[in-house]
């Protein structure tokens, strides 16, 4: 078993340079001076907007599809490892830890669907005021600004090469 251990760790340490700039892009100033909730809830659904821009990018991938089911993968471990540390970091304990974290996994696939839906209409708007500012009324043009950030970094992401985009370079 320590065998199959050392492959999954390292499969997952694949996607860290990955994850990390995806971390690192949501966490980024300019989301939060734009508008969006410098709170946990706020932070946590700008890495789910960042991650869904890329795992919509690893969706579309034409050239190496298989290569990028992997990555898929692997950064969603690399997810789901985070957002394990982080419940646990808050301090929950293990008994309720797995249960927070499935439903942080069902809120990224949530958000997901409702990103590509806007992606493709080219409109972020509703997702992110039902997602980001969960219902609640944002400030006079942070949706636009917000919105523009996370469609420019998704058509920038088109241009990124697979191998680029897993060392960790997202445009």
């Amino acid at each position: 078993m320590a065998l199959f251990d050392r492959f999954r760790r390292r499969d997952r340490e694949a996607a860290a340079p990955l994850y990390a700039a995806v971390v690192a892009r949501a966490r980024d100033p300019h989301w939060y001076l734009a508008g969006a909730p410098d709170t946990l809830d706020g932070r946590f659904d700008m890495v789910a907007a960042v991650l869904s821009m890329v795992l919509l990018r690893l969706e579309e991938e034409q050239v190496e599809p298989e290569a990028a089911r992997q990555i898929v993968a692997q950064l969603t471990e690399r997810f789901i490892d985070d957002m394990d540390a982080q419940v646990r970091q808050i301090g929950f304990g293990d008994i309720i830890v797995g249960k927070h974290v499935g439903r942080m996994m069902g809120m990224l696939g949530g958000r997901l669907g409702a990103y590509r839906d806007g992606v493709a209409a080219g409109d972020l708007s509703t997702a992110l005021v039902r997602n980001l500012w969960r219902g609640e009324p944002p400030a006079d043009g942070a949706v636009a600004e917000v919105g523009a950030g996370l469609l420019g970094l998704r058509r920038a992401l088109d241009a990124v090469p697979l191998a680029t985009l897993q060392a960790g370079r997202l445009a």
